[in-house]
């Protein structure tokens, strides 16, 4: 990690960054999917980093297990419906979240958090740091992933 001399403003490098990334198992089962996207959120970004800088990816990788078990609070799991559209007149989609649980839970955890991220190119690369499990299986082992409580 550098300072700048000219500005006395500190910059982390990509490169000390890169090699501080750590890895961190969630486990939704009954957690609320709002707390748990937003704690995902910060940790991709790395907002619980001192060194955190808006525009460098500063945050750690998150792997989800356990999501086809995470909660909705009040009558969301009933009412709750995820929208896409084809690009053509009158193409937009519609699933319900019971559907979408059915079906594909993991991408239930993967709009959350992306609808906490900022729209532009480091989200999408960030979002490539987010591995989602619908079992309590995952093939990351080697890495190591430390537990995350939420």
């Amino acid at each position: 990690m550098k300072l700048n001399k000219n500005n006395k403003t500190f910059l982390p490098q990509n490169e000390a960054l890169s090699r501080n990334k750590k890895w961190w198992i969630v486990d939704a089962d009954g957690v609320v999917l709002g707390r748990l996207a937003t704690k995902v959120a910060d940790v991709l970004r790395g907002k619980d980093k001192p060194i955190f800088t808006p525009f460098f990816d500063a945050g750690d990788f998150i792997i989800v297990v356990n999501a086809d078990k995470v909660k909705m609070t009040g009558k969301k799991d009933a009412q709750k419906m995820y929208y896409r559209h084809s690009g053509y007149f009158g193409g937009i989609k519609e699933t319900s979240y019971e559907h979408m649980k059915a079906t594909h839970p993991d991408r239930i955890i993967s709009s959350a958090v992306k609808g906490m991220l900022p729209r532009n190119k480091l989200s999408r690369q960030l979002l490539k740091k987010l591995k989602i499990y619908s079992g309590s299986e995952h093939k990351h082992m080697a890495q190591k992933p430390e537990i995350l409580t939420i």
